[in-house]
């Protein structure tokens, strides 16, 4: 769906704030179909990203990660 949403999971240094935020506007613009929502929308867009922020950067931190990132060096 969002294919412009990076990976995040294997990045070094770990995602920033902002790469978790750019991550979370871009899957809401797509399911919602807005760039920038009407004045009517936007607290409920606001909330969707803040909510999308957190719980992404959650899961990153409870995964466990296994396998080294695509193209490491052992």
């Amino acid at each position: 769906m969002c294919r412009s949403i990076k990976t995040l999971r294997t990045l070094e240094p770990p995602p920033t704030e902002e790469d978790l935020q750019a991550a979370a506007l871009q899957f809401v613009r797509k399911v919602s179909g807005y760039r920038k929502p009407s004045r009517a929308n936007e607290a409920a867009f606001e909330r969707a990203v803040a909510e999308i922020t957190a719980s992404t950067r959650a899961m990153l931190e409870a995964l466990v990660v296994k396998a080294q990132p695509a193209g490491a060096e052992d």
